[in-house]
């Protein structure tokens, strides 16, 4: 194929070519991206959900893959002589030259700095060379496709229900609803206790016109425009065995829409010609969610990645606090830090663990990259993870940096008046749970006690139908989220649940071995003895009392084998990210009126 001629008013052809090159890796991997998010469709139609979850992990994979077929063709097409400083400020002045009317331009640019950071050094990484700062605007992009970005419907004229089946209805999923009349009607029936009888004139139902598929629902997303008041929206659609589909809750709350967008969720599948469409609708729905973590749960990570950095930097500027260490127990395998102001904690392994860890930094990388892959059930914290992150060295206090050099010397380097972290894992900040029950107990807040002790049982049962074993299961692990939910945060002990071997401890034989310090009977790496729970978390008498009312079954090896026993026979769990009072299969039995005509009353 001859190549396109570069244009007269810049020099290089090498530049425009290499410009060409990186966008059509791009554009390559975004079309195998949004052809995984469709699947996700027939996944859902014919509830295939092992296929399903083995696509989602994949494509998490696919933007590494294609940076990396990209670097390798400039590699082996030029020498590294030919794409010298003046080529590469060309390669990007012909590289947004080509995204003029381009509608994913954003993620392209990010594309371009992935491939460039592989070749450049890092001396090169600012805005001469990559794009530090969006070069292209993404405002009023819409797709070009025959459905716009949303859908707009007018209740006003047809009346509620028949509007909502029809919201239903066109996206003309090929599988029947088990009574979609009953559903529709439920539906209808929340919405009006929750609009009352104010309609103005205005008034719409905005739906986002691609389904948002994960785990084993089906979610349509929108939002309700009152006159000046906007209800964010999402009906979750679930498979009810071999009787059909049903509408499964109504999700009509900012908080409620927060949980089910949480960076604690697997990455949703949805199909997106123009993902910056997507992204400035949901931030109508979620204003207090930043942009980056929005694109992030639509599976476009490394532009969350990107546009959080961003954020971190313009934070750095526009703030003075010192850097320091979280606060909370230290760890044996981390050292945890945090700007105070910025509700975010950074990561970085140490170079060595003292016993009892028995690991390796190459390990605990491992166990990392096992949560970014694996299902997260609204109970792991999704972790970013960045190479050469330069701070302001005057922003560390001092302690921090001695120990930085003394435990992680490997991951640190003093460059001028900046300390980069070679490799850095960034998590949202949360309350430790032990501080949050000692609060709870130093106020006398019992509900609060209680709260944190169901919840950390809830997170562990969760985790156990996802197949995790946590490890090392202490309090100061997990963390309390805005919300009140409890996450488990560090990785370096984790394993599948299918891995391990639950046991009962064995009975004495005899004085001698109950007496000896160390165990009378042999014990394997991956056994687990859940009986000795009790000793190391159910010292505090009330925080035991609780554990026992609401969860003993995890004190008997029987119940982890049960549950063992589940995974290894294929069962998949169902995950419901959102609370089990408000599924519509809960409310009592109602009596439901007949809907308006077509052509009726205005409801």
């Amino acid at each position: 194929m001859p190549r396109t001629p570069f244009p007269k008013q810049l020099s290089s052809q090498i530049a425009f070519d290499t410009a060409r090159t990186i966008l059509d890796g791009f554009d390559k991997h975004y079309r195998l991206f949004r052809a995984a998010s469709q699947a996700a469709r027939q996944h859902f139609e014919q509830a295939d959900w092992r296929v399903g979850q083995a696509a989602a992990r994949e494509r998490i994979g696919f933007y590494d893959t294609r940076v990396a077929e990209c670097v390798q063709i400039l590699r082996d097409e030029y020498a590294p002589g030919d794409l010298s400083g003046e080529v590469w400020r060309e390669v990007k002045l012909h590289y947004i030259g080509l995204l003029i009317d381009h509608k994913q331009p954003e993620l392209a640019e990010i594309f371009f700095n992935s491939v460039c950071c592989k070749i450049l050094q890092r001396a090169y990484f600012h805005n001469d060379f990559i794009f530090v700062r969006p070069a292209v605007s993404t405002d009023y992009l819409d797709t070009d496709e025959p459905a716009p970005t949303y859908r707009v419907y007018y209740p006003g004229a047809d009346g509620l229900r028949y509007t909502l089946r029809r919201v239903v209805t066109n996206f003309q999923l090929r599988c029947p609803f088990a009574d979609l009349e009953r559903d529709v009607a439920l539906v209808e029936q929340r919405l009006q206790r929750l609009l009352g009888g104010d309609r103005y004139p205005n008034f719409q139902i905005q739906i986002l016109a691609s389904l948002f598929y994960r785990n084993k629902g089906a979610y349509i997303v929108g939002k309700i425009v009152n006159g000046v008041h906007e209800i964010p929206l999402a009906l979750p659609i679930l498979h009810d065995g071999g009787k059909g589909l049903y509408i499964d809750a109504v999700l009509a709350d900012s908080d409620l829409l927060a949980m089910l967008f949480s960076f604690t969720r697997a990455y949703f599948m949805v199909d997106m010609e123009v993902p910056s469409a997507y992204v400035q609708f949901l931030r109508s729905l979620l204003p207090a969610k930043p942009r980056s973590e929005i694109y992030t749960i639509l599976g476009l990570q490394k532009m969350g990645k990107a546009l959080f950095y961003r954020d971190f930097l313009r934070h750095l500027r526009h703030s003075s606090d010192r850097i320091d260490s979280a606060p909370g127990i230290r760890g044996l395998v981390m050292v945890v830090f945090a700007l105070p102001s910025f509700p975010y904690v950074f990561k970085v392994i140490k170079d060595s663990f003292p016993p009892p860890k028995d690991t390796t930094p190459a390990l605990v990388e491992q166990k990392y990259l096992l949560v970014k892959y694996h299902d997260r059930v609204g109970r792991l914290a999704d972790t970013l993870e960045y190479s050469s992150v330069a701070f302001p060295r005057a922003r560390f206090s001092a302690a921090l940096l001695a120990e930085l050099k003394r435990v992680a010397a490997s991951a640190v380097e003093e460059d001028g008046d900046e300390i980069v972290i070679r490799h850095l894992y960034i998590e949202r900040r949360m309350t430790p749970l032990n501080i949050f029950l000692a609060d709870a107990e130093r106020r006398g807040d019992h509900a609060a006690l209680t709260h944190g002790i169901v919840e950390y049982g809830n997170a562990i049962k969760d985790l156990i139908g996802a197949n995790i074993f946590p490890g090392d299961m202490l309090y100061k692990n997990f963390g309390v989220t805005r919300h009140g939910r409890v996450v488990f945060y560090d990785y370096d002990e984790i394993e599948y649940i299918s891995d391990c071997r639950f046991r009962a401890i064995p009975a004495p034989h005899n004085e001698e071995d109950e007496m000896a310090a160390e165990p009378w009977y042999p014990i394997a790496r991956n056994d687990v003895f859940p009986e000795q729970f009790d000793a190391f978390l159910l010292g505090n008498p009330r925080i035991r009392e609780i554990f026992m009312q609401h969860h003993a079954e995890l004190l008997d090896y029987r119940y982890w084998q049960r549950h063992r026993q589940r995974i290894l026979d294929g069962h998949l769990n169902d995950v419901f990210p959102y609370p089990q009072h408000l599924r519509l299969k809960h409310d009592p039995a109602v009596a439901l009126a007949p809907a308006y005509p077509l052509t009726g009353v205005p409801q």
